[in-house]
C-alpha cells in the first residue's frame, strides 16, 4: 500500500491546531493565533481524537507524528 500524501487525514484547520499543540501552545493561545474561539479549538481537537481513535490529545499528537501528518520542525 502506498502512502498518498495529497489525501490527508486532517483538515487544514485541524493540522494548524495540532502544529501549534506540538509547539506547546495552549488552547487559548491557539484560539488567539487562529482568530477562532477556544470552543472551536477544542471541537477540532476532539474531532481529530475521534478520527484517530485515540484517547487524548497527547496520543493524537504521537499518532499524527507517526503518520507523518505533523512535523516537529
Amino acid at each position: 500500500m502506498s502512502h498518498s500524501h495529497h489525501r490527508s487525514l486532517l483538515t487544514k484547520r485541524e493540522r494548524e491546531i495540532f502544529q501549534l499543540l506540538v509547539k506547546d501552545f495552549s488552547t487559548k493561545e491557539i484560539a488567539t493565533q487562529l482568530h477562532i474561539s477556544e470552543k472551536t479549538v477544542r471541537n477540532h481537537i476532539s474531532n481529530t481524537i475521534q478520527k484517530l481513535g485515540v484517547s487524548g490529545r497527547a496520543q493524537a499528537m504521537i499518532e499524527l507524528l507517526r503518520l507523518g501528518e505533523l512535523s516537529l520542525g
